[in-house]
């Protein structure tokens, strides 16, 4: 660009030098004292345009490289302000789940310690009321045992029922929250687990209110709404949504198993298959869904093993 410059510059000084130096040149006595003072040489005149065009040249290049870090210099400063912001968030998000995972570990141990202390008093209580009077009351005991098991068990069958019909359809608006990010230590849809807790009160205390068959079934149905309420709260929301840390739990094969499956359930791949929770497994083997299991667990092992 410069060559290029140069080359015009001269051509028309050249041209200047042929149109306008025709002319006789006067006598140098002629003119004026002052005149010839003033008067550039040829030699000046070539070396002032020659200084003017370089200064332009190298001004110009100045102005484009200031520009130009200049350009770099914002740039660099917007991304700097981008990744500050996004340090803080994560930060700040990374601290919310933190507190929000202890809240919730306190909340469960707290709950744990409290339902087991009042279970086991409740079934010495219980036993001893039976024992009174030296006889052995076989039938009433075999009838808490039994119902004991029958409720726990029968609790995961009325859960994949109630979470098919009643979850997923009229008290959906309840339990959405439990399908979108939760914003909080708690979710709308921990409601569910009062609703479930005041039978099982309720049962308890009518079973410790009288002897007999009777209450003592119902002392062993809430006793075994407690334990599976007890065994839902560890494995649905420790080991599978990861609310707090459940320790060894998560090395179990088959809890593995039941927190995969459940997290096909909220991924909707077989259009909310599986319901329950610890026969969802079982479920997604009538819908054919072994293999998305396997898939699903081998995730899940690469993600522990990353974290």
């Amino acid at each position: 660009m410069a060559t290029g410059v140069s080359v015009t510059s001269s051509s028309i000084a050249d041209r200047f030098k042929q149109r306008t130096f025709r002319i006789p040149r006067p006598n140098s006595r002629s003119i004026p004292y002052e005149l010839r003072l003033t008067l550039p040489t040829r030699l000046q005149r070539k070396s002032w345009k020659a200084k003017s065009l370089r200064l332009c040249l190298v001004m110009e290049k100045k102005t484009e490289d200031i520009i130009q870090v200049e350009k770099e210099n914002t740039v660099d400063s917007a991304d700097n302000i981008k990744n500050q912001v996004a340090t803080s968030r994560v930060t700040e998000r990374l601290a919310r789940k933190r507190f929000e995972r202890y809240t919730y570990l306190v909340a469960a141990i707290m709950s744990s310690l409290g339902v087991t202390s009042t279970a086991a008093v409740a079934n010495f209580y219980k036993l001893s009321w039976q024992m009174e009077g030296g006889e052995f009351p076989l039938f009433e005991m075999l009838g808490t045992f039994a119902l004991s098991v029958g409720a726990a068990v029968g609790m995961e069958f009325w859960a994949r029922w109630a979470h098919r019909a009643l979850w997923h359809a009229s008290m959906w608006n309840m339990h959405e929250s439990h399908h979108r990010a939760r914003d909080g230590t708690f979710e709308l849809n921990d409601v569910f687990a009062i609703i479930n807790a005041v039978p099982a009160i309720a049962l308890l205390f009518y079973g410790l209110s009288d002897k007999g068959l009777i209450p003592g079934l119902c002392f062993g149905a809430g006793l075994g709404i407690t334990v599976f309420g007890m065994a839902y709260m560890f494995v649905h929301d420790g080991l599978v949504h990861r609310r707090f840390p459940v320790g060894p739990i998560a090395n179990v094969p088959y809890l593995r198993r039941v927190a995969a499956a459940h997290h096909l359930h909220h991924s909707d791949r077989f259009r909310g298959v599986p319901y329950g929770l610890f026969l969802g497994p079982k479920e997604l083997e009538e819908v054919g869904g072994m293999e998305e299991l396997e898939k699903e667990i081998q995730r899940m092992i690469k993600q522990s093993k990353g974290s």
